[in-house]
């Protein structure tokens, strides 16, 4: 997937109010962009570390600028949160996915649960249909491991829930994590930050729930799934 481009390259203020990040850009302009992540962001939003965000000429945007990328060490870090749901679009239109392959229809956003909507359902003849919730993934704190979440994570630990429900009923259900880094891996429920999810995650995968982790090549020209990192459950 191309990211907007040129994405301008500077370095973080401070990010707040969750959707806020203020930015000194390389040629001394300051800025405001918008930070697509409501999450705690640990690790990737240190004032001083390099980011990338992209500019937009719409004139109805209150905002021009939008963070798309963070430096963390050496490694570029996607903290974009509405890019995974459309790079598996893209990745599932493409095949890239074997564990998800052979499905005639791929809808998107589909009503289930307790007032819920799965990111994807794919659907074939002959196959029991497959419940598709997609988590974005970025933090890292050990060399080589992805984990989630980095904040508490309720509405994900009830999507789990609603996942092994579909599994008890005879149909499908896959918790995809989408890792937007390229420097790790394995990963594994932060059990530390979010005891719940954890036990729920392990809950998920004992009902029959597959879980299934991808991480992303980054460049400041695009992101793309790449290649299966092992779930340490």
């Amino acid at each position: 997937m191309l990211l907007p481009q040129p994405l301008v390259r500077g370095r973080l203020v401070s990010r707040y109010k969750r959707f806020f990040a203020d930015l000194v850009l390389d040629d001394g302009q300051e800025v405001t962009a918008h930070c697509p992540n409501p999450g705690a962001m640990l690790g990737v939003k240190d004032p001083g570390q390099v980011a990338w965000a992209s500019w937009s000429p719409d004139p109805k945007r209150k905002l021009a600028y939008t963070l798309q990328l963070v430096e963390q060490g050496n490694t570029l870090v996607g903290i974009n949160t509405l890019l995974p749901n459309k790079l598996v679009a893209e990745a599932l239109a493409a095949g890239a996915i074997p564990e998800l392959a052979g499905y005639d229809t791929v809808r998107p956003e589909v009503k289930y649960g307790e007032a819920s909507r799965v990111d994807f359902l794919l659907t074939a003849d002959g196959r029991p249909p497959c419940w598709l919730e997609v988590k974005n993934c970025h933090f890292s704190r050990v060399p080589g491991l992805a984990e989630f979440p980095d904040c508490k994570a309720e509405r994900s630990t009830r999507h789990l829930a609603e996942l092994a429900a579909r599994v008890a009923l005879g149909e499908r259900a896959v918790a995809l994590f989408v890792v937007q880094r390229e420097d790790c891996e394995a990963f594994s429920a932060c059990a530390d930050l979010d005891p719940a999810f954890a036990r729920g995650l392990e809950a998920a995968a004992k009902a029959g729930v597959e879980v299934v982790v991808y991480a992303c090549a980054i460049s400041t020209g695009a992101v793309r799934i790449a290649r299966r990192i092992n779930w340490r459950g």
